[in-house]
């Protein structure tokens, strides 16, 4: 993909200003999108995204705000609105990784990843989806995890977070297919990104079939294919991007 598919297209990247994000937003950025990127509090990261994207000669502008907050939602939609005209990609990357023995887990730690990743999409797609509707069509991507099949270890509301956001994608793929809105959802297993890991590289490495784990960019590739016109047949689908360490 070396073309400029994408000319013309505005995307909001929620997370866009680490790791996985930071990826999409460049790839996005390199295929002709203006990028609205959105960060919680990793505002000189997300600074630094926009600077890089400027730096190419793409457009881009930096949101802070709390995609749980639904008025922050509101407000970052109508800015990008007002700033851009128009909003035709929505990537729900934004997240939170924590651990907490199911026991341990207070309702308080049971609810954040569920209201980043649940009731940030609801709010987000709400605020986006009309201009998309307006435009004639566009697209969704939710960034998922292979811990919503696998389940993981001292992580079920993060599991179930991501688990339910597959739902979501499915339901509202069928609902929006006639008004030209594809969602799908791309689905990261272990990627080499800056948070702290709880298993070295080569071990994790160890149970992929590619022998190592992925990097932010390979992810990023992969979004921008499903939210450009070669993916124009595909939607409420699942893309799992884990080096074959699960096989579906």
């Amino acid at each position: 993909m070396n073309g400029r598919e994408l000319e013309g297209k505005v995307a909001l990247v929620t997370g866009g200003a680490r790791n996985i994000g930071r990826a999409i937003s460049l790839e996005l950025a390199a295929a002709g999108a203006r990028i609205a990127v959105n960060t919680r509090r990793s505002v000189a990261d997300g600074e630094a995204v926009v600077q890089a994207v400027r730096h190419a000669g793409g457009e881009a502008e930096l949101y802070v705000a709390d995609i749980a907050d639904r008025d922050a939602d509101r407000a970052m939609a109508a800015s990008v609105l007002a700033r851009f005209g128009r909003i035709d990609i929505l990537v729900l990357n934004a997240s939170v990784r924590t651990e907490r023995p199911f026991l341990e887990l207070s309702y308080e730690e049971w609810r954040t990843p569920l209201s980043i990743t649940l009731d940030g999409a609801f709010h987000l797609c709400q605020a986006c989806l009309p201009s998309m509707i307006a435009n004639g069509g566009g697209s969704v991507i939710t960034l998922g995890g292979e811990m919503a099949l696998s389940g993981a270890k001292n992580r079920v509301h993060s599991s179930t977070g991501k688990l339910g956001l597959v739902g979501f994608t499915r339901a509202l793929a069928r609902e929006f297919a006639d008004r030209g809105i594809r969602v799908n959802c791309v689905s990261p297993g272990q990627f080499n990104t800056s948070r702290p890991a709880h298993r070295s590289a080569r071990t994790v490495g160890a149970l992929t079939a590619l022998g190592r784990m992925g990097e932010p960019e390979e992810i990023a590739s992969v979004v921008r294919f499903v939210c450009g016109p070669g993916a124009s047949y595909m939607t409420g689908q699942t893309i799992h991007v884990n080096g074959g360490r699960m096989m579906y």
